[in-house]
């Protein structure tokens, strides 16, 4: 009944925007999605605001059914100077052979809203099916807490890992960093941050991450960003994180991973990312720059997809729950053998 509720709420003012013109323009940019990918709600301009952000912070997480066996911790991770301690939820499959490979988990939702109870679901999948640890990081939010608090969070409970390996029973040399949308942005800025810190990241698994604000000053694309996720949203998230709206020149480190220059010694990584998102010229290019380093990246474009449409149709949609098989199978020769 709250979902019910919360989603009509969503709707509501989504539809306050709605004009037949609207309606009509949406009909036709709805052909070049995917038949099994369409969903009612995408009838409706749905974008961030600080007007929506409220609303969709109450928007209950639809986190999933969990794995049998897959025990749940939450833990306190320590912080630096300056910074509150941190919290991660710990995924502990049944019988794991110790010492095991470990997926640092970073959830989506733009860095302004979004939880772990999002990805419960996901993170029980890779536990269980890899049978591997996962951390899936409670990581601040913006506006309340812009540019670097998220990113500091993460690293914090990246180095936790690292430091507490004997206890947990982890191999470093096994330890991979993730995400999905903003937090695939944030594990992409993470890998490369641990990189300069001599923090050993063997992977990175971004799932159509958000890798750059200079997007927001870019002409559109009309026949991306319609869906999901829109300039306007995209315009309200980097704002957010960032402090300001968003400038073509802000030399701040690891801001926005598509910023740094050289790529040259980063971990291999999985991109995968729809050909209708507003991220698919950043996703695509960042990918082709990680190859040109060395770094080598598997880019998967997903045809007829929009922005985080695998969450959306989470278990209805063939093609959604293989784009996320696609991605455990990327992950798994990481994890389960060493290099």
């Amino acid at each position: 009944m709250k979902v019910r509720r919360a989603v009509s709420r969503l709707a509501a003012v989504g539809v306050l925007g709605v004009t037949a013109r609207g309606i009509a323009a949406r009909r036709r940019a709805l052909d070049a999605v995917a038949p099994a990918l369409r969903h009612p709600l995408l009838f409706l301009p749905l974008n961030v605001t600080a007007v929506t952000l409220a609303l969709c912070r109450r928007l209950p997480a639809a986190s999933g059914a969990s794995r049998p066996g897959i025990r749940v911790t939450e833990q306190t991770v320590p912080a630096g100077l300056g910074s509150p301690a941190g919290t991660v939820l710990v995924y502990e499959p049944p019988r794991r052979t110790r010492p095991s490979g470990a997926l640092l988990w970073i959830h989506g939702g733009g860095t302004v809203m979004g939880s772990v109870k999002g990805c419960h679901a996901w993170c029980a999948r890779v536990a269980d099916e890899l049978g591997a640890l996962v951390i899936s990081v409670d990581y601040r939010l913006a506006p309340e807490n812009p540019y670097p608090a998220a990113l500091d969070d993460c690293y914090h409970a990246l180095r936790w890992l690292h430091d507490n390996a004997a206890d947990l029973g982890l191999d470093t040399a096994r330890v991979a960093v993730g995400g999905e949308s903003g937090g695939g942005g944030l594990a992409a800025a993470l890998a490369q941050r641990a990189h300069d810190t001599d923090v050993p990241v063997c992977f990175q698994l971004l799932a159509y991450p958000m890798l750059d604000d200079r997007t927001v000053l870019r002409t559109r694309d009309h026949s991306r960003g319609v869906f999901a996720w829109t300039p306007t949203s995209n315009r309200f998230a980097w704002t957010a994180y960032l402090g300001h709206p968003p400038r073509e020149h802000d030399n701040r480190p690891y801001l926005a991973a598509a910023r740094r220059g050289d790529l040259t010694g980063l971990p291999p990584a999985w991109i995968g990312v729809g050909d209708l998102d507003l991220f698919h010229a950043e996703d695509v290019d960042y990918a082709h720059r990680l190859r040109a380093a060395g770094a080598g990246c598997e880019l998967h474009t997903e045809p007829g997809m929009y922005h985080a449409a695998d969450v959306l149709l989470d278990g209805k949609a063939p093609a959604m729950t293989t784009f996320r098989t696609r991605m455990l199978d990327a992950l798994r020769p990481r994890l389960t053998t060493q290099d």
